[in-house]
């Protein structure tokens, strides 16, 4: 049975591949995620805001989770902070970047999905 834990490692891999549709099984429809850029509700509103990063950060860009910290895990919900980092060329030069995040994560018959994410800055 696929846990909490494998649906937040799907995510990282698959964010990677700039393919939205690869992230539908894993976003629950009514989901909200909190970016620095605001918030998005629904995955048509995530579906935007990905895609927009991604064209700004271009096909380079590299993303993946570290520092991992499951401060929840229940039978019906879980909850994860982590380092979220990003690394890209962007007019012809490196530039990478680190934040912080939390993924809240909830089982519905049997099935996990990621319901809240909120990503922000490293603090000062």
């Amino acid at each position: 049975m696929q846990t909490a834990r494998d649906v937040l490692a799907a995510y990282a891999d698959r964010i990677n591949r700039q393919d939205f549709d690869l992230l539908l099984d894993l976003i629950a429809p009514d989901a909200t995620f909190w970016f620095t850029n605001g918030t998005h509700r629904g995955v048509a509103a995530i579906r935007a805001a990905f895609e927009a990063t991604w064209r700004v950060m271009g096909s380079d860009e590299h993303y993946w989770l570290d520092q991992h910290e499951w401060i929840a895990e229940g039978d019906t919900a879980a909850a994860c902070t982590y380092r979220f980092n990003w690394k890209t060329m962007l007019d012809g030069k490196p530039v990478s970047g680190s934040g912080r995040g939390t993924t809240v994560l909830k089982r519905v018959d049997n099935r996990w999905w990621i319901v809240h994410e909120h990503l922000s800055g490293n603090p000062a």
